[in-house]
């Protein structure tokens, strides 16, 4: 299968070249991903009376809801949030428990709501079952007493592999799976040993497999999560990586390509190692090849991209929270240390300090230290680059919600990626093409305002598509 895997990887090459020397792609091939915008790291300082001044509930009072646990038994050479390592951690953990429980009370007080209505829900990290059963049992508890879930559409946990098996990690899944719990998504990143080490993580490639058929055996649909372009990773080793994924027959495959330059609140070893040298990094061109090999070995088993850089072979088959939050704008609220939340006009952003976070709880404030009231022009690019970088922009969708036709705004450079095929649109959507959904992160960033792009103008050749001269 290997052979039939190169033209498509070397016709990607060749595309990855052609819209560097275009400006499109930076000459050192750094990349930004294009989760938030503006970018989580450029939000300005905010209190928590100015984010809400003037906010009002959405009409149909629902919210989508993420909370997180920052707490992991080691910290990933890839990983660029703050969160607290070891397993010497169960009287903070408790501790921290009982913050949240306040912090969701505040929320609740802000909002002028007895319990929140969820549209769609993720509990993330760190590594959320990274409690003991007992202390999720608690978390659960408290969270669905206060959120209401009679019309939440999915409830979505990020799990470890080595957290889900043996019979505590059945119990933990048997304690989520009754408070409704319905989708995991299942932290792999590689099904090799040797990278499984250089990434720092503590299960096997084993483990992992296991925790993949105990969670199908319970019944959860599963999403499943691989990095390429990490150190020691070669074409052929992804290969045989996403040949196993494959072969678990799991609902959804998600791939996300090593990200180096910090996009989080703390810089990982991984950017550290990379400044200095010390790994042996996979190279830009080879990085885009593995991209394309998976792509292609998940269409050869009936895989497709449903949301970005998520393949499944039933379109039913997606995280809603991410659907909720980035293709749809609907308003979230997020919970714990460095989470964020997402209004349809406004950002805000928790400390990531565990000090500053449990203080401001205990003084009866949110814990926001970041965030925005976006401008018109703010809002109008945030409308169109989170929906393209995921799915599609609607056009009546974006009439809507920000009074002005996607007709009348940013033409030249719709045009101008248009020409090189990497958009296109009717009089219904604006979405990627193939190429463009390829390169998504960085023809998003075209839109961006000047003051929020992740490079300088210097970073990017001077051809027609470098996003600060289109």
């Amino acid at each position: 299968m290997k052979s039939d895997l190169i033209p498509s990887a070397e016709e990607r090459l060749r595309e990855f070249k052609e819209l560097q020397k275009a400006g499109l792609i930076c000459l050192d091939g750094d990349f930004l991903p294009s989760v938030h915008y503006p970018p989580i790291t450029m939000y300005p300082p905010i209190s928590q009376e100015a984010l809400f001044e003037g906010y009002e509930n959405p009409e149909d009072k629902k919210f989508s809801i993420y909370a997180h646990i920052p707490f992991c038994k080691k910290c990933c050479t890839f990983c660029h949030y703050p969160n607290k390592y070891g397993d010497r951690h169960e009287e903070e953990k408790d501790h921290y428990l009982g913050v949240l429980e306040k912090e969701l009370d505040i929320y609740l007080r802000v909002l002028g709501l007895e319990k929140i209505l969820a549209r769609s829900i993720l509990i993330g990290g760190g590594t959320p079952t990274f409690l003991t059963p007992a202390q999720i049992e608690r978390f659960l508890h408290f969270f669905t007493s206060r959120v209401d879930l009679t019309h939440c559409t999915q409830f979505n946990y990020d799990v470890d592999p080595q957290t889900i098996i043996g019979p505590e990690g059945i119990e933990r899944l048997e304690i989520m799976k009754s408070y409704g719990v319905d989708r995991l998504t299942i932290g792999i990143q590689s099904l090799d040993d040797a990278i499984l080490d250089r990434m720092n993580r503590h299960h096997s490639a084993k483990e992992a497999i296991e925790s993949v058929n105990v969670a199908k055996e319970m019944g959860f649909q599963l999403n499943i999560e691989f990095i390429y372009g990490h150190p020691g990773q070669s074409f052929e080793s992804w290969v045989r990586d996403m040949e196993l994924a494959v072969a678990l027959g799991v609902e959804e495959i998600q791939i996300y390509r090593i990200k180096i330059i910090p996009y989080g609140d703390k810089t990982g070893v991984i950017t550290k190692e990379f400044a200095k040298g010390e790994r042996d990094f996979v190279p830009i061109e080879e990085v885009f090849r593995m991209k394309q090999a998976a792509v292609s070995i998940l269409a050869q088993n009936g895989y497709y991209e449903n949301l970005r850089r998520v393949y499944s072979k039933e379109r039913k088959h997606y995280s809603h929270y991410a659907h909720d939050q980035c293709c749809n704008l609907f308003d979230q609220i997020g919970l714990g240390l460095s989470a964020f939340s997402s209004l349809r006009d406004r950002f805000g952003l928790n400390t990531q300090y565990f000090e500053e976070y449990y203080r401001s709880i205990e003084q009866g404030k949110l814990p926001l230290n970041r965030g925005l009231v976006r401008s018109l022009d703010d809002q109008l690019r945030w409308h169109i680059i989170l929906p393209l970088k995921n799915r599609d922009v609607l056009k009546k969708q974006f009439k809507e919600r920000t009074g002005v036709s996607l007709d009348e705004v940013f033409r030249g450079k719709i045009e101008k990626l248009k020409k090189y095929d990497l958009v296109r649109e009717n009089d219904k959507k604006l979405e990627l093409t193939d190429r463009g959904g390829f390169f998504a992160d960085e023809v998003c960033q075209v839109f961006h305002h000047p003051r929020y792009m992740p490079f300088p103008q210097t970073a990017y050749s001077d051809g027609e598509l470098n996003p600060h001269l289109i």
